[in-house]
C-alpha cells in the first residue's frame, strides 16, 4: 500500500487518486531517485487502477530535472536518465484509467514533461509553463519534443523550445496546452476525470483520505 514518500504524497480525494509532488524546497524537482519512486508509484497505482490527479504545490507543479544534478553526469549517466523519464512518462501516458495534471505555479522542463505526458491539463490562473533549457544549451530527452508539437503544433512547440519562453496560463489555453483554467485545478481535474470516467463515481469515496486501495 502507498502512502507518503520524500518525494510525493498519496491520498484519495473524490474518488481520484491524488499524487502530490512534494520536496524540502518546494521546487519539486525530478532528480533520479524521485523520478525512480515516481515510476515504481505509478505502476503500483496501475495495477488497482483509478482516475488520477497529478499536482504540487501553489508556487510549484514542477521546477523539472535537477540542473546540478544533470551537470555532474557522465555520458553513459546521462543516457541512462534520460530513459529513466522516457519510462516515467511513458507509465503515465498508457496509465489505464485518465490521467490530468492538476498545475499551480512553475511547470518548467521536465515538469512540462510529466504534464504533457498526462491525458489532460488543469490550470490555475497564475500557472507559468516553459521549456527553457534552450537557454541552458539544454534540451529535454523526456519525450516533449514529441508531446508538445502534437498538442499545439510544430510552430507553437519550436517557439517554446528555442526562444525558452515563459508562457503564462491564459496564453497556455489559447494555444491548446492546457485544457482548462480553474481557481482550483485539483477540484477541477477531479471533476474533469469523473466526467471522463464515470466509473469513479462508484469507487469508494475518501472516508479514509490518507489510504489508497489495497494492491493486487
Amino acid at each position: 500500500m502507498l502512502g507518503t514518500s520524500p518525494f510525493f504524497n498519496i491520498k484519495i480525494q473524490d474518488s481520484a487518486i491524488i499524487l502530490q509532488l512534494t520536496s524540502d524546497d518546494g521546487t519539486n524537482r525530478l532528480t533520479r531517485t524521485c523520478v525512480v519512486a515516481l515510476t515504481s508509484a505509478v505502476q503500483q497505482l496501475a495495477l488497482n487502477p483509478r482516475p488520477l490527479v497529478i499536482t504540487g504545490n501553489e508556487k510549484f507543479f514542477s521546477a523539472g530535472a535537477d540542473l546540478a544534478e544533470i551537470a555532474a553526469l557522465s555520458g553513459p549517466d546521462a543516457y541512462s536518465f534520460s530513459r529513466m523519464g522516457q519510462k516515467l512518462m511513458h507509465a503515465i501516458e498508457t496509465f489505464p484509467a485518465p490521467v490530468c495534471a492538476a498545475i499551480h505555479g512553475y511547470c518548467m522542463g521536465g515538469g512540462l514533461d510529466l504534464a504533457l505526458a498526462c491525458h489532460r491539463r488543469v490550470a490555475s490562473p497564475h500557472a507559468i509553463f516553459g521549456h527553457r533549457g534552450a537557454a541552458l544549451g539544454l534540451i529535454t530527452g523526456w519525450g516533449g519534443t514529441q508531446r508538445l508539437p502534437r498538442l499545439i503544433g510544430k510552430a507553437k512547440a519550436l517557439e517554446l523550445f528555442v526562444a525558452a519562453e515563459k508562457l503564462h496560463a491564459a496564453a497556455a489555453l489559447r494555444i491548446g496546452l492546457i485544457d482548462a483554467m480553474e481557481t482550483d485545478p485539483v477540484s477541477g481535474a477531479a471533476h474533469w476525470l469523473l466526467i471522463a470516467d464515470p466509473a469513479a463515481n462508484q469507487a469508494p469515496s475518501a472516508s479514509s483520505e490518507n489510504q489508497l486501495p489495497p494492491q493486487k
